[in-house]
């Protein structure tokens, strides 16, 4: 069950409220978990029972996805805004300097807490803001159009596909290498996610000129990409390595974008190596 914590951020306009939803289980050094854009948190879950055997595991839902509200009109969805506002996030649950984990936009929102030393180690997955133009706008008109799918499909139809591992297949198959792993549950829940999610198109639209260009030296850092991404193209994982030459890169075999749910144990090592 989630916990819903509200804060008080500045804004051009002034102070504004904020409110993030999150899970907590485990105990040892804290560790966030930042999914990506149109997902939520439960997207952790194949992942979260290895890591909380040796971490304080903090699954958030960023604002305007899953059960998060959307931010105030006043708040943008950049990365100048969103970063700071999980370090305040972090401020207001108790804990300092996470170790931060995150997957696709979630692994851009990782590399920025660590650009602004809020984070005590990194790990991304499949990291957003390392394409060329064309890369980005294949990866920008492909979730457009997963959601457009998942906003034009009646619920009744999204609950039969997600009963078969064809089904889940249809839903699914752009972010997984193995769709058929997913339960009939979190494939529905993720897709009205997906169809729900306050914050895409704002999210989409403040990262259209973003990328990641600096090193994050002295700091434990590992790229992960998928073998079989098919959204952010693993040579991405190259550029990635070659603008921060003291990181670890990792090549996730036979898994997609969402790497969590593909090989929860591979990506679980992963994760606890960068942050030991």
């Amino acid at each position: 069950m989630a916990t819903t914590v509200s804060f008080t951020v500045e804004s051009p306009r002034g102070p504004r409220s904020v409110s993030v939803a999150y899970e907590r289980s485990g105990s040892g050094e804290p560790l966030l978990l930042l999914h990506g854009i149109g997902h939520h948190r439960q997207a952790w879950d194949p992942v979260i029972p290895v890591l909380a055997l040796e971490r304080d595991v903090i699954a958030v839902d960023l604002p305007g996805f899953g059960v998060s509200p959307g931010l105030p009109e006043a708040l943008a969805y950049d990365l100048p805004t969103v970063a700071p506002l999980l370090g305040t996030f972090c401020e207001a649950i108790g804990v300092e300097r996470p170790h931060v984990a995150g997957n696709s936009l979630g692994g851009l929102l990782a590399l920025e807490l660590g650009r602004r030393k809020l984070a005590g180690s990194v790990t991304a997955l499949s990291p957003a803001g390392f394409w060329t133009d064309p890369e980005r706008r294949y990866a920008f008109g492909t979730l457009r159009a997963m959601r457009l799918a998942a906003e034009s499909m009646p619920l009744p139809l999204i609950e039969r596909l997600s009963r078969t591992a064809t089904g889940r297949t249809v839903l699914t198959s752009t972010i997984y290498a193995r769709p058929g792993r997913r339960s009939p549950d979190a494939a529905m829940a993720e897709t009205v996610a997906l169809r729900h999610a306050a914050g895409f198109h704002r999210t989409l639209a403040a990262g259209r000129d973003v990328r990641f260009t600096d090193d994050l030296p002295g700091l434990p850092v590992t790229i992960a990409w998928g073998g079989r991404d098919r959204l952010l193209l693993r040579r991405q994982g190259i550029r990635a390595k070659q603008t921060l030459p003291g990181a670890r890169l990792v090549r996730l075999h036979a898994c997609g974008h969402v790497p969590m749910s593909d090989d929860p144990a591979l990506v679980a090592r992963v994760i606890l190596d960068t942050s030991r």
